[in-house]
């Protein structure tokens, strides 16, 4: 089932979210237009007076690559879901071509920037590093998209994705951490993430994996995350308490690779505790009661639903519930708000996916300001132009209506707008040139490619 469908008035005010059923009803009686594409919301014809709407929960997983956004109603409903991919690595890469293509000038003594050292200033308490800073202005971006379009009632934000002192040594914090339903939860989770979800040894997925001391404790081993890894249940027990290098004396790739691997800093989990706070002090700035989780509270109940593992079903399963003899009980959840709103208890009774296809989102970007693109060598290859070409944009969602012709049919694609009148599109991964006369914009460029 897809996404429910956004719903807006004729002053634009947000309506509850319809069935995609009641969508199509809407669009052929002639009451309601699509206002926009992405997300797909209709607006309706008329202005309803005094609009009766149900606030909805929006939940908000961020990570380090992925960040999951749903919808979900006071019942556990979740009608709304996406999956929007950063681009924080790219921006990494791209900053650092630049840094190699100026230090290059200045080494061949031609036309090149000069260095900065002493004239930077750094603001204290906001982010610096443009990568981190990515992360969160894109979330805030579609919160701010949500709001205009949804009743949103109140926010709830996994807060605490690792705690990377008590993954180094388990034994910093006493009986804190290590007591209670959720012990274990926040080392497992990271250690799937930094394995891949995958045995360290065969590569087999897909099957119960259990935590793998690599080298064994009775051998000096120690408890840190550095020396775990996770392994199936036959290569648990074959490994048994042999050294590693032993285990694995005749595959050196494996070996290798287990090594490098597990000697991995904790850059994720760095770059999520550097953004998490900064998002929180950003949500609560709209005015909404805003809500905590862990991530191994989110796990616990992602578990306890039996819920597939996804970037969004977690931001459904974010949130902290009791439990009841070792099970959780969802009729009693009890959530901690650290924005000074009340503690709601019996909020939420269980978690009901009412959509399954939901809104994949990846941030690409604008491009860059340099208007002359240059090879990989530097030198210059063509032009950039600054103002649109016939009112199309490089990166428009354009629908094609062609009547005849070798390319006669209705497509919908990506342009690349070009001086002459013509823009290309690619489409079957073949590059098809079109007039713009027969485009018709469908959505603008906006930074982010959809599926």
């Amino acid at each position: 089932m897809s996404n429910y469908v956004f719903l807006i008035d004729q002053n634009k005010t947000p309506l509850n979210p319809v069935h995609p059923a009641q969508a199509r009803k809407l669009l052929d009686s002639g009451k309601a237009a699509v206002f926009r594409r992405y997300p797909f919301t209709l607006i309706l014809k008329r202005i309803i007076e005094n609009p009766n709407v149900y606030p909805l929960t929006l939940k908000i997983d961020p990570g380090s690559k992925f960040t999951g956004i749903v919808l979900v109603t006071n019942q556990g409903n979740v009608i709304w879901g996406m999956e929007l991919q950063h681009r924080g690595q790219q921006i990494k890469d791209a900053l650092e071509h630049r840094r190699a293509v100026r230090r290059g000038r200045r080494n061949r003594n031609t036309r090149y920037r000069k260095a900065r050292f002493l004239n930077r200033k750094l603001n204290h308490g906001r982010l610096n590093a443009p990568s981190l800073r990515h992360r969160v202005l894109t979330t805030e971006t579609w919160v701010k998209r949500l709001q205009k379009f949804a009743p949103i009632g109140s926010i709830v934000q996994e807060l605490v994705k690792f705690d990377t002192q008590v993954i180094q040594n388990p034994e910093i914090s006493g009986t804190e951490y290590q007591q209670g339903t959720l012990h274990g939860y926040e080392c497992r989770e990271y250690l799937l993430e930094k394995w891949n979800r995958q045995c360290a040894y065969c590569g087999v997925k897909d099957v119960p994996l259990e935590i793998e001391h690599i080298q064994p404790k009775s051998k000096g081993g120690s408890d840190r995350i550095s020396n775990l890894c996770l392994a199936c249940h036959k290569c648990n027990q074959r490994k048994g308490n042999k050294d590693i290098k032993d285990f694995l004396k005749g595959k050196p790739e494996v070996l290798n690779r287990i090594l490098k691997q597990a000697k991995a800093p904790l850059k994720d989990a760095a770059s999520v505790n550097s953004t998490r706070w900064v998002l929180f002090n950003i949500l609560k700035s709209f005015g909404l009661p805003v809500r905590t989780g862990t991530g191994g509270q989110t796990k616990f109940n992602r578990i306890q639903f039996d819920l597939p593992k996804a970037h969004w079903i977690d931001a459904a399963c974010v949130g902290q519930c009791s439990a009841v003899d070792g099970k959780a009980s969802a009729g009693n959840c009890r959530w901690r708000s650290l924005s000074g709103g009340d503690t709601r208890k019996g909020v939420v009774e269980t978690i009901k996916l009412a959509t399954t296809k939901i809104l994949r989102v990846k941030a690409t970007g604008f491009g860059g300001r340099q208007r002359c693109q240059t090879d990989k060598f530097g030198y210059p290859q063509k032009h950039r132009p600054l103002r649109p070409i016939l009112g199309f944009c490089t990166g428009d969602i354009v629908r094609a209506d062609v009547l005849k012709g070798k390319y006669a049919g209705t497509f919908t694609a990506r342009v690349c707008p070009m001086s002459h009148g013509y823009g290309e599109f690619v489409i079957d991964k073949k590059r098809r040139s079109i007039k713009l006369d027969y485009l018709t914009p469908v959505h603008r460029k906006d930074g982010y490619d959809y599926a």
